[in-house]
């Protein structure tokens, strides 16, 4: 695990840690939430697993490389696969209740996702299995011009952890690609 650290001057809590597990790099740098864990490979049986606390009810980028060398079906864990089992535990630390919870795929930052660049929420399943809440009833997916993954009909109320499990396809693998994570709080 490697560790980037704000200038000096900076409090602890300013500190930006990069987790490594499979064959990814997960990381809090562009800010607004932290890190607190990382585990797995990417597999149905050993998911990526990415701990954190959101300290607002705003957008946030959890930033992905890859870290060992890419190839399209290799081996997860020892390549760069394309296959990316996910679990997302989230401790709402924002002091408001979500009501909805959006994740959304970008391979360059700040550009939507769009069909040729092969990343998406599993795009090609027509009828997925494998996403799930432990606080959200019901989901809808995205794509073209976005790849986008709302979680709705549930909540997450202050101080209390969702979990949100999804694969993410990325079929003409790239090193750098990220993930936004954006809570949703009533309105009104």
């Amino acid at each position: 695990m490697a560790l980037l650290t704000s200038a000096p001057g900076h409090a602890a809590a300013d500190e930006v840690k990069v987790w490594a597990t499979g064959a990814y790099s997960f990381s809090d740098e562009l800010g607004g939430f932290r890190i607190t864990g990382a585990s797995g490979i990417g597999t149905k049986d050993d998911p990526l697993v990415i701990t954190e606390e959101l300290n607002s009810a705003t957008p946030v980028t959890l930033t992905i490389r890859t870290t060992k060398p890419i190839q399209t079906f290799g081996k997860a864990g020892e390549f760069a696969n394309g296959i990316m089992y996910m679990r997302i535990d989230v401790l709402n630390n924002s002091g408001q209740a979500w009501i909805e919870f959006q994740f959304e795929l970008q391979e360059i930052l700040d550009q939507p996702s769009v069909f040729g660049d092969g990343l998406s929420f599993d795009q090609r399943n027509k009828t997925p299995d494998n996403i799930w809440s432990s606080n959200f009833a019901d989901f809808d997916r995205d794509f073209e011009p976005y790849d986008r993954l709302l979680f709705k009909n549930g909540k997450v109320d202050p101080l209390k952890t969702a979990s949100f499990e999804f694969l993410m396809t990325d079929y003409t693998p790239r090193w750098t690609f990220y993930l936004v994570q954006d809570p949703r709080i009533p309105t009104g």
